[in-house]
């Protein structure tokens, strides 16, 4: 059994995020449930999107199905709870509809079958974590994936795991780089508690801290906007992105003197829509970036193959991502 699964028990939360659709994020999730100590803790599970298929409805690949053990909690939607094939206890029926019906909650009575797809929105996805604590759940587990068009962040869990490979570029060196680029968003630092506490609440526009502590707004609806001024702005301290941080802003900000010492914050990782170009020259520039909520990232795990049948070697793609991020890499189909 590997490492990373008694790190997962340190935690309330973890979310297993696939950079791209077959980059082995189901596999991943199957190898964490089918190793988790249910004798001793209480878990439950979820999906951001829709898991347990066996067959990919885009790529038509196969995949691996969802198995819960006995004892396990789940939040799945009223049409995948029908087709379950398990027996389970109904703990709860949410008021909240999603495209497939309400949010689900029950418990496995018996080892089986499902299909995941919970809570769609990040205020939905908070609502069920937390239910699922008044439960004692130990350990709420979170399928998601950043390909998804979601508004439900992973990143309101405690600890993440990604899931990277040949799907998500071909080429070992691209890959290599740009699941490295993800990694460095999802260790950006927290910014300040008074921060967070702030700005939480501000789910759209541009806002700014002054020196004083006063906040204002930008008057623009997001960063990408036209005709976003900076003047009034050369005691700013704080800049903050309530919902997609894009390379042009980031450009505007990385030229703009005034902004020198600014601290830029958007809500978590997933809101960041930078190239690796941009984001190195706004750091090496001296820019700061932070975040309000964010996962400690405990693993990454790799699918050397891609759709199409091409294949990177797998122990070199794992070496060679290990050193770039200082992280362990796991190929799970060859340690099975």
């Amino acid at each position: 059994m590997l490492p990373f699964i008694d790190e997962i028990m340190r935690y309330d939360s973890l979310s297993i995020v696939g950079l791209e659709k077959n980059t082995g994020k189901t596999e991943c999730l199957k190898y964490v449930l089918d190793r988790l100590p249910v004798q001793q803790k209480r878990i439950a599970v979820t999906s951001i999107g829709i898991d347990g298929e066996t067959v990919d409805q885009v790529t038509r690949t196969q995949k691996p199905e969802i198995v819960l053990r006995e004892g396990m909690y789940f939040g799945t939607s009223e049409m995948h709870y029908r087709q379950r094939r398990l027996v389970s206890e109904l703990i709860d029926v949410s008021d909240e509809n999603t495209s497939l019906g309400r949010v689900v909650t029950a418990k496995a009575l018996t080892t089986g079958k499902i299909l995941l797809s919970g809570p769609s929105s990040a205020s939905s996805l908070r609502r069920w974590m937390n239910e699922m604590r008044r439960l004692d759940i130990d350990l709420v587990i979170i399928d998601g994936a950043l390909s998804r068009m979601s508004s439900a962040s992973p990143a309101v869990s405690q600890s993440m795991i990604l899931a990277t490979g040949a799907a998500y570029s071909a080429n070992l060196a691209t890959l290599v780089s740009k699941t490295t680029h993800v990694v460095d968003l999802v260790n950006l630092e927290l910014t300040s508690e008074d921060n967070i506490q702030r700005l939480m609440p501000l789910e759209r526009g541009l806002w700014f801290i002054d020196g004083e502590g006063d906040l204002h707004s930008l008057d623009a609806m997001s960063s990408l906007s036209k005709d976003i001024r900076f003047e009034g702005m050369d005691d700013c301290k704080t800049l903050y992105v309530a919902g997609a941080l894009v390379d042009n802003f980031l450009e505007k900000v990385r030229k703009n003197k005034s902004l020198k010492q600014v601290e830029l914050v958007v809500r978590d990782f997933t809101k960041i829509f930078v190239t690796p170009q941009q984001f190195r020259l706004f750091i090496k520039a001296g820019g700061r970036i932070r975040v309000m909520q964010k996962s400690k990232l405990i693993a990454v795990t790799v699918n050397p193959t891609s759709p199409s049948g091409y294949v990177l070697d797998s122990d070199t793609l794992c070496n060679r991502l290990s050193e770039a991020i200082q992280l362990p890499v796991y190929d799970l189909l060859k340690t099975n």
